[in-house]
C-alpha cells in the first residue's frame, strides 16, 4: 500500500452508510493522513423535509469547522451552492471552496498532497489546492440520477476527467465513456468487506429481533431503496408467494405505496453497518433486483460482493459488473425468473449463509482492491500508460 501521503478525498458525507467511498478512503488511512471533504452536492435540491434537514446539518457540520473522526482521518464540511448549472453559483463555490480548503490544509500540516475525488462537483476545485496529483475515482454514471442537472454535471465530469493525472473507475461501461476524455484511465473493480459480512456464517452472530420474528423463509434486500430499485419484481413475488416474507433493509427514498397493502412485505428501515451480518444470517435468499437503465447498466453494485461474503445464496438483475461473477450469482430478468430461482434454492435446501460461498470472495477483498489503486498512484504522475482492466 502506498504510505506517508497527504490526501484531500472529496466523498460523500462521512455520516453517510459506508459506501465504497469510504472502504477505500479508511483503507488509505492506515498508512496516510487523509483530509476527507463531505458532500459538495450532486442532485439539486427540493424543499422535502429531507433536504431541509440534511442543509441545516451541513451548516452546523461546517460550523464546527475540521474535526477529527479517526485515526488520520480529518473531516471537513463545506458550504456550497448546490446549483451547478449557474456559472455565477460554480465561481462562487470554486473561491470559497478553494479559500476554506487551503485554510485547513495548512491548520492539518498539509503540503504537496494528493487530491483523489470521487464526485464531478469537484472539477472547479480540483487542482487548485497546491495538490501534485489529481485523481478522480468514479464509481457511478452522476448525470443519470434523479435530480440532477444532467448537462452541468456531465460538463464538470468532462472538465475533471481532462485535468487528472490519473482516472480509475469501477465498471467497464464507466471504462468504456471516461478513457475518450482520458487515456490514462484504469478499471478497478469494487471489493467487499469480507471479514465483516463472513461473520453471518459465524453461529455466535446474534439475529436481531425485527427480523427474527419474521416468519421463513425470508427473502431479503439491504440497501438504499431508491428509484433504481425494481420494486414492481419485489411487489410480484409477494403477491405469487404470500407464505413467502420480504425483509425490505433501508432507508426508503422512492414510492412503496404499491407494496405497503402486501402483509408479508416488511419495511425494517436503515440499519447500522455493524448490524448487517446478522441480518444476513437471517436471510434465507438474497435478491437484487435493479430497473435496467442507464444508471444501473454503469453500476458494480457493492451489495452484491456484501451478500455473497455473507455467504448467501443471491438472484440479481444480469447487469454487467454482475456478469462477471455469474458462476456463483442466479441471473433473472423478470419476477418469473426470480420466482423460479428461490424456489429451485428452497426446493434443494441451497438457503442461508454458507461458508463456501464466503470464501469464493476472498480474493475480491478491498484490501486486494487498495493495493491495485496503490500500485497505479505509484506511477509517474503525467506518464503514459496503457489501458488496464483489472477484472472481477
Amino acid at each position: 500500500m502506498i504510505e506517508g501521503q497527504d490526501f484531500v478525498c472529496f466523498c460523500n458525507d462521512w455520516d453517510g452508510d459506508p459506501l465504497s467511498k469510504k472502504q477505500i478512503v479508511t483503507r488509505l488511512a492506515r498508512k496516510n493522513r487523509i483530509l476527507w471533504v463531505n458532500s459538495t452536492g450532486n442532485r439539486n435540491p427540493t424543499v422535502s423535509a429531507h433536504d431541509l434537514r440534511r442543509a441545516a446539518k451541513k451548516v452546523i457540520d461546517f460550523l464546527q469547522g475540521c474535526r477529527q473522526v479517526a485515526e488520520n482521518i480529518s473531516v471537513f464540511c463545506p458550504l456550497v451552492i448546490p446549483f451547478h448549472g449557474s456559472k455565477l453559483a460554480r465561481r462562487i463555490n470554486q473561491k470559497l471552496l478553494a479559500w476554506s480548503l487551503r485554510r485547513t490544509m495548512r491548520k492539518l500540516g498539509f503540503k504537496n498532497p494528493i487530491t483523489l475525488t470521487f464526485v464531478p462537483s469537484s472539477a472547479d476545485v480540483a487542482g487548485n489546492l497546491g495538490e501534485r496529483r489529481v485523481i478522480y475515482y468514479c464509481v457511478d454514471e452522476y448525470s443519470q440520477f434523479s435530480g440532477t442537472d444532467a448537462v452541468a454535471i456531465l460538463e464538470m465530469e468532462q472538465r475533471l476527467i481532462e485535468k487528472s493525472d490519473l482516472v480509475v473507475v469501477s465498471a467497464g461501461k464507466l471504462l468504456e465513456s471516461k478513457r475518450l476524455h482520458n487515456s490514462n484511465t484504469h478499471l478497478i473493480t469494487h471489493g467487499v468487506d469480507i471479514e465483516h459480512f463472513r461473520k453471518a456464517c459465524v453461529a455466535g452472530t446474534p439475529v436481531p429481533g425485527d427480523i427474527a420474528s419474521i416468519k421463513g423463509p425470508v427473502i431479503g434486500f439491504f440497501g438504499l431503496i431508491a428509484d433504481w430499485v425494481d420494486l414492481e419484481v419485489v411487489r410480484a413475488l409477494a403477491e405469487a408467494r404470500p407464505e413467502w416474507s420480504f425483509a425490505m433493509i433501508g432507508e426508503v427514498r422512492t414510492d412503496i405505496t404499491n407494496l405497503k397493502p402486501l402483509g408479508n412485505v416488511h419495511f425494517l428501515g436503515r440499519k447500522p453497518y455493524a448490524s448487517l451480518p446478522g441480518y444476513c444470517k437471517a436471510f434465507d435468499v438474497a435478491i437484487l433486483p435493479f430497473v435496467w437503465n442507464e444508471l444501473t447498466l454503469a453500476a458494480n453494485p457493492l451489495k452484491m460482493r456484501e451478500y455473497l461474503a455473507a455467504g448467501l445464496p443471491l438472484i440479481s438483475t444480469p447487469l454487467p459488473e454482475v456478469m462477471r461473477l455469474r458462476h456463483i450469482v442466479n441471473m433473472a430478468r423478470t419476477s418469473d425468473e426470480y420466482l423460479e430461482h428461490i424456489e429451485r434454492l428452497l426446493a434443494t435446501g441451497r438457503t442461508g449463509p454458507d461458508l463456501a460461498v464466503s470464501r469464493a470472495m476472498d480474493k475480491e477483498s478491498w484490501d486486494h482492491k487498495i493495493d491495485e489503486l496503490s500500485d497505479l498512484i505509484a506511477q509517474p504522475a503525467g506518464a503514459e500508460h496503457s489501458l488496464t482492466a483489472v477484472t472481477a
